[in-house]
């Protein structure tokens, strides 16, 4: 069984998310949403939040790709998430030249610690590049309108939190 894992913090996920857990999903069995407990970022969802989007927005997509999609909590390095979930591939996406620099470091101290699990890399849509979540919180907080970036529910808990 194929199964891959793509970490985020998903505060909140985006429509770039889905696309690329959409196309992720045609490539493994089943993609484990590793969903990062990062105290550092202060997200604006609690992880229980994030992870209900989570398994909403990706229930449909199960459904459609015949692909086990999961999230998964974790706190620890992503190689060791990978272990903990038997990931053989981790999933990043790609939205500019800007991610590719640091996602290569990512990718490098990945391999030093265990180079059995291999990076995969999926470009975003074009019409999805722009999209990053600390900008839909921006846009929301200032009262824009966020409804073609992301999912209308998570439009809907964007507005009950932000007023």
């Amino acid at each position: 069984m194929r199964v891959g894992l793509y970490p985020g913090t998903f505060d909140p996920i985006t429509l770039g998310h889905v696309d690329i857990i959409r196309r992720a999903a045609a490539l493994v069995d089943k993609l484990v949403i590793g969903v990062a407990i990062n105290r550092d970022k202060g997200p604006l969802f609690s992880l229980e939040e994030r992870v209900a989007m989570i398994e909403s927005e990706c229930a449909k997509l199960s459904e459609q790709t015949g692909t086990e999609i999961v999230a998964h909590p974790f706190e620890n390095l992503l190689i060791d998430c990978a272990h903990d979930v038997g990931a053989q591939i981790i999933v990043r996406g790609l939205r500019a030249v800007a991610d590719f620099e640091y996602e290569f470091q990512m990718v490098g101290m990945n391999r030093a610690l265990d180079d059995s699990v291999e990076t995969v890399f999926l470009m975003a849509e074009a019409r999805h590049q722009a999209i990053a979540s600390k900008l839909v919180k921006e846009i929301a907080r200032l009262g824009g309108d966020v409804s073609k970036f992301v999912t209308p529910k998570v439009h809907e808990a964007l507005t009950e939190r932000l007023g």
